[in-house]
């Protein structure tokens, strides 16, 4: 078996963690990534306007699912949190399937992709789902259950300044809001914090 280097043994750790715009994912992202670069660090409070957008609220979440009428746990945050739509409200309720299907997502032309989604101002809940795996559900009772919570908080931004013999600035910038995807969305800042540490 290949031995991982570095960069992949850090994405490992990264991927699992659920990440959004605010929130305990994203501060415990940040902590990893900036360990020994003296990172500093700068905190913009929700409400504040910053050009043509508001900070929202801070969202955390603990559990989420779906319960079919054959007692089967679908849509499982533990075991993907891209089941769940980002900023969900939290919820606890049986319904039928002509009112759950409003709130679910998919792709159709990638039966195989769960859909990346999210309500950073709109009060709303919902959940991604595979294409081919929605098109199994059937009609009956199902148990949605989200346990979310919203505060007021601050979106932290880490930047660094390296300083070096010319007066001109090179600025290198990634983020870091949104949970398991690979491309940008931890390859940018993995590489990122490479570039820190060679330069």
């Amino acid at each position: 078996m290949k031995k991982k280097n570095n960069l992949e043994k850090l994405f490992d750790i990264l991927f699992p963690i659920n990440r959004s715009i605010m929130g305990n994912g994203f501060r415990k992202s940040l902590k990893i990534l900036t360990k020994d670069l003296n990172f500093n660090f700068i905190k913009i409070k929700t409400n504040t306007k910053v050009f043509d957008w508001e900070i929202p609220e801070e969202w955390n979440i603990s559990n989420a699912f779906i319960l079919t009428p054959q007692k089967k746990k679908i849509c499982d945050f533990k075991k993907n949190n891209l089941h769940i739509m980002g900023y969900s409200v939290p919820i606890n309720k049986i319904m039928n399937f002509e009112e759950l299907k409003k709130n679910i997502y998919y792709i159709k032309k990638l039966p195989e992709a769960i859909p990346y989604i999210t309500s950073y101002y709109k009060k709303r809940w919902g959940f991604g789902i595979k294409y081919k795996d929605y098109k199994k559900l059937k009609n009956g009772k199902y148990k949605v259950y989200i346990n979310s919570s919203f505060k007021k908080g601050s979106l932290v931004i880490g930047e660094k300044l390296i300083k070096g013999k010319s007066k001109k600035e090179i600025l290198f910038s990634t983020y870091l809001c949104h949970p398991s995807m690979a491309n940008n969305e931890l390859s940018g800042p993995i590489v990122l914090r490479e570039i820190c540490k060679r330069i």
